[in-house]
């Protein structure tokens, strides 16, 4: 199990256009992927629904927890997506 933790930057947070792109990225891999933001309930990354649920803003701490085969890679490559976008 690999975890990762990104503070959001951007000021408009987690809103629809980065949260589609994320589902999209974190469905790419065959590990389950899970989000938190601030320590609350994990959701699927892969479910958009869970993910808009958040409520994610600037500030928040994003937890995303990898388990399956490929959760190095997913790590890496969910890191640099939230660097990029969020």
């Amino acid at each position: 199990m690999k975890e990762i933790r990104y503070t959001i930057t951007d000021p408009l947070g987690l809103h629809a256009r980065p949260a589609g792109l994320l589902v999209k990225e974190a469905a790419s891999h065959a590990c389950a992927v899970t989000i938190a933001a601030n320590g609350g309930a994990a959701v699927d990354a892969k479910r958009i629904l869970g993910v808009m649920k958040l409520a994610a803003k600037q500030g928040m701490e994003l937890t995303l927890t990898f388990d399956g085969a490929d959760e190095e890679a997913a790590a890496a490559s969910m890191e640099a997506f939230l660097k990029a976008n969020l």
